[in-house]
């Protein structure tokens, strides 16, 4: 059975493993999540988990939200998110029960999802890595994006690399370990860096490699 939770990134620090060597991780505070629907293959087409994440005052939300809070009878929660599970584990879960960190051991592989911190207007050197021109005298090149492509088109296609905005996209980082799990403090240590800032909201999955 896949595993899954929502959670926030608190920030990153380091632990000794047992040959005390020290460990680089990043702490995130998962869960405890809330199943509020459970979709179904006969009534959606496809199956899967609704989880919520955090509480909050259900003036926050719009009637519809509410109305689904209300009728799944689950206190009003800030994230809601959709994690794909198979038709045979679905009988395990049920509307209203919480799910904790404590479904992930230490040794687990996870895959983790999250918004990158967002860079402003960046070009094309920073952006994509492109190489820049002589920096010498004579030069009129330097860190420009270059050629656009042919003349005969007379447009540019879509997908050329160019200047824009940067970061604040959907990143998936794979096969992270997980090296500690503390579940009276609800917090998850991962080795390695994940997306986004401090305090972003992270989905984490059982890993698919």
């Amino acid at each position: 059975m896949r595993k899954g939770m929502l959670g926030r990134k608190i920030g990153m620090t380091q632990v000794f493993d047992e040959q005390g060597k020290a460990v680089p991780v990043t702490v995130i505070e998962a869960g405890p999540c809330t199943v509020v629907n459970i979709r179904t293959l006969e009534r959606d087409g496809y199956t899967a988990l609704q989880l919520g994440h955090e509480e909050v005052r259900g003036e926050k939300l719009n009637r519809p939200l509410r109305g689904q809070f209300t009728k799944a009878k689950v206190k009003p929660q800030r994230f809601l998110r959709e994690i794909r599970v198979e038709a045979e584990d679905l009988k395990e879960f049920a509307v209203g029960q919480e799910i904790k960190v404590d479904v992930f051991s230490p040794g687990d592989y996870v895959d983790v999802r999250g918004i990158s911190k967002g860079k402003g207007f960046a070009g094309g050197i920073k952006r994509h890595g492109m190489h820049r021109g002589p920096m010498k005298h004579g030069s009129k090149y330097h860190r420009r994006p270059g050629s656009l492509g042919a003349k005969g088109p007379a447009r540019v296609f879509k997908g050329r690399k160019l200047p824009g905005r940067m970061g604040g996209e959907a990143v998936t980082v794979q096969h992270l370990r997980v090296v500690q799990v503390d579940p009276a403090r609800n917090l998850l240590l991962l080795r390695g860096a994940v997306p986004g800032p401090r305090v972003g909201l992270i989905l984490i999955r059982d890993s698919l490699r």
